[in-house]
């Protein structure tokens, strides 16, 4: 306690914290993990360098080919283009089935019920097959009315097509959820609270729902894209000739399957890392909100609390005041 003129001012410190027979624990069974795990690691690598039917030479040579690169291209447009008709399918399909209207609730609770509950591969199957359906598509008024346009299916559905649509039209219910899942994140009390300050409803979209739901679609969202990129594969049934049927066309003619499988891997590897970190940059920007509340790594390891917290200051004024 310290007495300035008329003024008593009490300062508290903080009780020093006893740290002198403190000890760093011992975790026994971490590093018998980590033994094990250093063990297997090294005998993978072992397998990976002295098995010869690995053919690293075949799988160098391979790797940059032509026909594996133009296969590792439409591989990355199927996915850009399937991913962008999911976003843009899924948001419309989230706002239908959270719309008031039973119509349009009806209507996409009913797409995403179908397109989430049949295989992915079932319907790239069907819509490469369309013709035999609908050897003809007609475009006019239904029921007897006029026809304004009328075209052979084999030649409008054409396998690159039904790899675009089978891809997009699936990815666009499993978006739907993600980005309905976003917006019922925020509290509808804000909503309220904006209506009451004379928001319209796309203002309060625009201003407040949004930026909120983006940290919940976002996270989710580039799983899909990574999960897109690999779901191309299956294009190769439809006689695509994306990266897997590039690798496939080639060993069917050599025999070299597994170099050929490892080469398809590698590419695969590469493209989803480069996704993963352009993923966390996205997920970084959207919560920056809340990087000031994270404690550092540093912080964690910290054992001893910091010796630059100032101390606890009481002023308590005695006497006449002014």
């Amino acid at each position: 306690m310290t007495t300035i003129g008329d003024k008593r001012i009490v300062v508290a410190m903080e009780p020093e914290l006893d740290v002198q027979n403190a000890a760093r624990r011992k975790h026994l069974w971490r590093w018998i993990s980590a033994a094990v795990v250093l063990v297997l690691v090294i005998d993978g690598v072992r397998i990976l360098v002295t098995t010869d039917t690995f053919a690293w030479p075949v799988v160098a040579s391979y790797l940059r080919a032509d026909s594996i690169i133009r296969g590792l291209g439409l591989t990355l447009m199927l996915a850009v283009v399937a991913m962008v008709i999911g976003v843009v399918l899924g948001v419309l399909l989230a706002l239908g089935r959270l719309s008031p209207n039973p119509v349009l609730r009806s209507i996409s609770g009913a797409y995403v019920w179908f397109f989430r509950g049949t295989p992915t591969l079932v319907q790239l199957i069907f819509l490469y097959n369309l013709s035999a359906l609908f050897p003809q598509l007609n475009f006019g008024i239904p029921f007897g009315g006029p026809i304004f346009a009328s075209f052979s299916t084999n030649s409008l559905i054409t396998p690159l097509l039904a790899a675009i649509l089978g891809l997009g039209l699936n990815e666009g219910a499993y978006m739907s959820e993600i980005v309905r899942g976003g917006l019922l994140s925020v509290d509808s009390g804000q909503r309220d609270a904006a209506h009451a300050l004379g928001m319209t409803n796309s203002r309060i979209m625009r201003r407040i729902v949004l930026p909120q739901a983006m940290r919940f679609i976002v996270p989710p969202t580039g799983n899909q894209v990574i999960s897109m990129v690999k779901a191309t594969a299956l294009v190769s049934v439809i006689a695509l000739s994306d990266l897997l049927y590039a690798a496939q066309a080639i060993y069917n003619r050599t025999f070299e399957t597994i170099p050929l499988l490892i080469v398809v891997c590698i590419w695969y590897l590469a493209v989803t890392s480069v996704l993963y970190v352009i993923q966390s940059f996205i997920e970084r920007h959207y919560s920056r909100g809340e990087r000031n509340q994270r404690t550092s790594f540093w912080d964690f390891l910290r054992i001893r609390p910091r010796a630059t917290t100032p101390p606890i200051v009481h002023t308590v004024t005695e006497g006449p005041t002014a």
